[in-house]
């Protein structure tokens, strides 16, 4: 099953609805916290959810259980916890959520799941994959838009 993670830093809406198109995206997992923060740009819940209807033929959809919470969030920002450490926190969350029998196999196909940061590497949106490559049968194969 394809899926693709993407970030919206460092990106006009131009690129950012390009690679989506290009992706064929049909459904934007939006992975965020925050949805609506002052600094998403383009990337606000209502505004994703015309562009992408409009541009991409694509639906929106809000997932908050696959983002860390508040307090881990802010604790990795501040740089009192390392990446390591987050990490792990954030697996921890995800297994106490149960986040592998709620999450629908037909929302991660063809979808993206979508955050701030610009490259994979450091963010929860791989770790999520990873997480539920490890916990499910899906055999999700993930190509990070950036």
């Amino acid at each position: 099953m394809s899926i693709y993670t993407i970030g919206f830093t460092k990106k006009n809406a131009e690129t950012f609805f390009g690679f989506l198109q290009s992706a064929n995206v049909k459904t934007l997992i939006d992975v965020r916290l925050n949805n609506v923060s002052q600094l998403a740009g383009f990337a606000k819940r209502d505004d994703l959810k015309y562009f992408l209807r409009e541009l991409c033929g694509a639906e929106y959809v809000h997932a908050p259980d696959l983002a860390p919470t508040k307090d881990i969030l802010n604790a990795y920002k501040k740089g009192d916890m390392s990446w390591e450490i987050y990490e792990d926190k954030f697996l921890n969350l995800l297994s106490q959520r149960n986040v592998e029998r709620i999450v629908k196999p037909e929302l991660l196909d063809e979808g993206c799941l979508l955050c701030s940061e610009h490259e994979p590497h450091l963010c929860h949106r791989r770790l999520v994959v990873d997480y539920l490559n490890e916990t499910t049968d899906l055999d999700l194969d993930v190509k990070h838009l950036y």
